[in-house]
């Protein structure tokens, strides 16, 4: 498994960036949570389930991503299963957040939310299946897929986390 054992680095600092933020995401949540209602409970708990759970749900799989890769394998065939199955999962969450998107009354999406919510993760999660089922041929650019991928969910999980935050006090606040 020397082709893995050159991304250890990669995926310690993904990996531990990744469950830095689900922790820190947590807190903010709970930090909003405690704010005084609007009195539109429902409406804002669809909104939470198509903006703030991807949040978490990118955050997860790319820590998840780092565990995967980072384990002492004796073979490659293992982690590419593992890495498969988390990226037909990443799919199939995808399309659960468009319904959850338009579903939810709280909020009317824009471009960036479509962009960040669902091209991005979509793109990130395709790239992750692909890199999996190409792996036992291209094992070197199949790590670069994944390790793609996991940079990805990290980077839109940053962004709208901070999307997140910044609607809540400066829009919300008013």
């Amino acid at each position: 498994m020397t082709a893995i054992a050159g991304w250890q680095n990669f995926y310690v600092i993904i990996g531990s960036s990744a469950g830095a933020l689900i922790g820190l995401q947590f807190v903010v949540l709970s930090l909003i949570s405690n704010r005084s209602s609007s009195g539109r409970g429902d409406a804002d708990a669809g909104a939470a389930a198509a903006f703030a759970t991807p949040t978490i749900i990118h955050f997860a799989t790319a820590l998840v991503l780092s565990a995967i890769l980072s384990a002492p394998w004796k073979e490659v065939e293992p982690a590419t299963v593992l890495c498969g199955l988390l990226g037909i999962g990443g799919l199939v969450y995808t399309i659960l957040v468009i319904r959850r998107m338009r579903r939810q009354t709280a909020y009317r999406p824009q471009f960036e939310d479509w962009l960040f919510h669902v091209l991005l993760p979509f793109a990130s999660y395709i790239t992750l299946t692909i890199s999996a089922f190409v792996a036992r041929s291209h094992v070197y650019e199949a790590l670069f897929g994944v390790g793609a991928s996991a940079l990805l969910l990290l980077l839109i999980g940053i962004h709208n986390a901070w999307d997140g935050v910044t609607y809540h006090v400066f829009v919300r606040r008013h």
